[in-house]
């Protein structure tokens, strides 16, 4: 469910559902709520950079800016409570933003380590889609590297939990890119 209030995240939580979309505005009591009831946090490291949507009216732009200034808070809470959180990118109908999802995770390294970072968008969001049941459309084990997993692998050039930002530059890091056990980029061979 995407949410950004503390009051619209509880209805939600009510209502039965398990994962928070943004969630950006999130408040102590709430925070705590999400963890003990086991609901995902999927939030966005929303900043005031290169990667904020562009807005075209002083209201909206009012509220972007309320939200960028709830983001330090919001991963803060999520740490504080071991709130099960995903990476997030909600970039779906934006081709630049798209592009650019290597370089909005590398950003979690302000409130995370470059490894907490990478099991996020891997590992944990693995678990997450996994609770899409009859209704994922990956049938098989994700997010882990295991015999009868889903083979979604990459082989960077270098080591991105010691420098996060290869991850920003897939066309120049990513060696190898291999989606569903069949290889897609292969630079290994020229």
């Amino acid at each position: 469910m995407h949410a950004y209030t503390p009051r619209s995240i509880k209805r939600a939580i009510d209502a039965g559902v398990l994962c928070i979309e943004h969630g950006h505005l999130l408040d102590d009591a709430t925070a705590k709520l999400m963890a003990e009831k086991g609901i995902w946090l999927s939030i966005q490291p929303f900043l005031d950079d290169e990667d904020a949507n562009p807005v075209h009216s002083p209201m909206m732009r009012a509220r972007q800016l309320e939200v960028i200034a709830g983001t330090d808070r919001a991963y803060a809470l999520a740490k504080r409570y071991k709130i099960k959180t995903a990476f997030g990118t909600d970039v779906l109908f934006d081709a630049r933003l798209a592009g650019r999802q290597g370089a909005q995770l590398a950003k979690l390294v302000r409130w995370y380590t470059s490894g907490e970072a990478l099991k996020m968008a891997t590992g944990d969001n693995g678990q997450l889609l996994a609770l899409s049941g009859l209704r994922s459309p990956y049938p098989g084990k994700l997010g882990v590297v295991e015999e009868g997993a889903l083979a979604d692998l990459l082989l960077v050039d270098g080591n991105p939990v010691e420098n996060i930002e290869l991850i920003s530059d897939p066309a120049r890091n990513f060696v190898v890119i291999m989606k569903d056990g069949k290889i897609f980029k292969n630079l290994l061979t020229k």
